[in-house]
Parts: C-alpha cells; structure tokens; sequence
C-alpha cells in the first residue's frame, strides 16, 4: 500500500494579508470620507443635488487620490527592490564563493548543521542562485515583484466601494431619514471593516470595532457641525 503526498502550492500568504488589510483600510476611508463630506454639505444646505454633487465629486478625488498614492508608494518599493535584486546580481558574478559562504551561513542560523546547510546553499546556487539569495537574504521573490498599477486600481476600487455605501444611502429616502440612514449605514460599514481589520490582524474584534465606530461618528459629527456653521453664516 503506497501512501500519495500531495503538495499544496506554497503561497505568499503574509503579501496576500497586506493586499487584504489595505483594501479594508481603503473602503474605510471611503465610508468615513464620504460620509462626513454629506453630512458637511447637509448641514450646510437642503438642497439634495447640490449634496450629491458635493458626495460624488468627493468620491471620484478621493478615489484617485488613493490609487495615485499607492501607486507612487508601491512604485517606489518595486524601484527599491529592483536596486536590490541588480545589487544581489553583481555580487554573484563578482564573489560567487563569497555568496555561497553566506547563503551557507543563513542556513546554518536557522538551526541546520554546517554539513547540511553547506549542501542546501550549493543546491539552491545551482537551482536558481538570485532567487535562492533574493529569497533568504531579501525576502523578495524577483518573479513576484509588487505592482503598481495592481495597488492603485485595488485602492481605487476599495474607496469607490466604500463611498458608495453612505451615497446610496443619502439616495434612497426621502426627507428627514435621509441624514439618519446615512449615518446608520455609515455606521454598520465603519463596524464591518473594524471587524475584518482586526480579524485579519489577529485582534479583539470589540476594541477594533468601538474605535473605528467612535472614530467615523467624531468625523461625521464634527463636519455636520462645521458645515452647519458655515451655512449659517454664509
């Protein structure tokens, strides 16, 4: 009787997390953003085109503002890495025994005997030499490099989702419970992404949740209250 082994494909799982957390944390500002920027220009005037233009517009900025941030972050890691990885190159054609002593040694660290870790290095050298030492010394995988473009379209996409909810919101009703279900909705988002920040984090769900709550309630009331002000005086 034979025993299979089947082997998963391994998985950046800790990159995948750091995608997840900062789509949460997109659509979060997207909520709070929008929200209060409504609720701003509705305590400033009744009139439901001018809020929506106000709600959209504020959407779409920071929607773009997001993805051209991230864009330029990420950017500037890929450039970091790249520099890293042609670092690793010159090094491996100009002192590859000098290389392999240290890959030998990263392994040795890790709790393998010299004899064995000397082996690992000397297999993984002939395998695949950048990636074994991009992989062991950098932490950077030189066929998985971060993209740009992918993290600026996530952040916009994330933000637009976010901001959509409390828009939609201010939409549906009529009259009076239009400010009332765009704070609930904003609300019940704001207690959903806490939650999944802190599951994807590892935390208590009630602390995360009650300080993401309270945080967007302050935005919201404070820019309903300027708003009213300034429209009181204008």
């Amino acid at each position: 009787m034979t025993t299979e082994l089947h082997h998963e494909p391994h998985e950046d799982t800790g990159a995948r997390l750091n995608w997840l957390r900062a789509g949460v944390l997109g659509a979060n500002d997207g909520v709070v953003s929008t929200a209060s920027l409504v609720l701003g220009v509705a305590g400033a005037t009744t009139s439901v085109p001018q809020i929506l233009t106000a709600g959209f517009a504020g959407m779409f900025a920071g929607a773009m503002s997001m993805a051209a941030g991230e864009y330029v972050s990420v950017s500037s890691q890929r450039d970091a890495e790249k520099a890293l990885l042609d670092q690793e190159r010159r090094e491996l054609t100009e002192m590859p025994q000098h290389e392999l002593d240290e890959l030998t040694e990263i392994y040795r660290e890790k709790g393998l005997s010299p004899e064995l870790a000397r082996e690992v290095a000397e297999q993984l050298t002939e395998k695949d030499a950048l990636a074994a030492h991009a992989e062991a010394e950098l932490k950077i995988d030189p066929d998985e490099l971060t993209s740009p473009w992918q993290a600026a379209f996530a952040s916009f996409v994330a933000f637009t989702v976010g901001s959509l909810l409390p828009l939609l919101a201010f939409i549906i009703p009529a009259g009076d419970f239009r400010i009332s279900l765009t704070v609930l909705v904003a609300v019940l988002a704001l207690a959903l992404t806490g939650s999944l920040s802190a599951r994807l984090g590892g935390a208590p769900r009630l602390p995360a949740i009650a300080r993401n709550v309270a945080g967007g309630i302050v935005a919201m009331a404070a820019t309903y209250g300027i708003g009213h002000l300034v429209g009181a005086a204008i």
